[in-house]
């Protein structure tokens, strides 16, 4: 099982570390000590509670689609020239860039500060990890 330090869970929890003592004070989350005396936890219970805390923005249109990966943010920059542009949004802590069509921006009536949703669907998607993690 993959161990972490209290400091970095409340990292990837988007909390204070104090938050995460807390948890563990009240048995919320198990901890146990790693081989220095630090208290730490299991990185699978933290991927657990982050998945149980996790707030996505629901979506406005209220239509139904087989993509299952939607993110509803705002658009943060548009750089086009007269065939494409490129799209950046923010969607809750995740950074999204899209590039598609100048046509389909104008379509869209995209511009700094517009609420919209990006779909992702896709056949592959990349997993890595920290260097040096097993």
């Amino acid at each position: 099982m993959p161990l972490m330090r209290i400091k970095d869970a409340a990292s990837f929890l988007g909390v204070s570390d104090d938050t995460v003592r807390r948890w563990v004070d009240s048995g919320a989350l198990a901890a146990e000590s790693d081989d220095a005396g630090r208290k730490v936890v299991d990185g699978y219970q933290v991927a657990l509670l982050a998945r149980e805390q996790a707030r996505t923005v629901a979506d406005p249109s209220g239509i139904g689609r087989s993509a299952r990966n939607r993110f509803v943010g705002l658009v943060t920059d548009i750089k086009r020239d007269t065939v494409m542009a490129q799209v950046e949004m923010q969607c809750g802590p995740f950074r999204v860039v899209s590039l598609m069509s100048t046509e389909a921006v104008d379509d869209l009536g995209l511009e700094l500060g517009s609420v919209a949703i990006a779909v992702v669907k896709s056949t592959t998607v990349i997993v890595e990890t920290p260097e040096g993690a097993s």
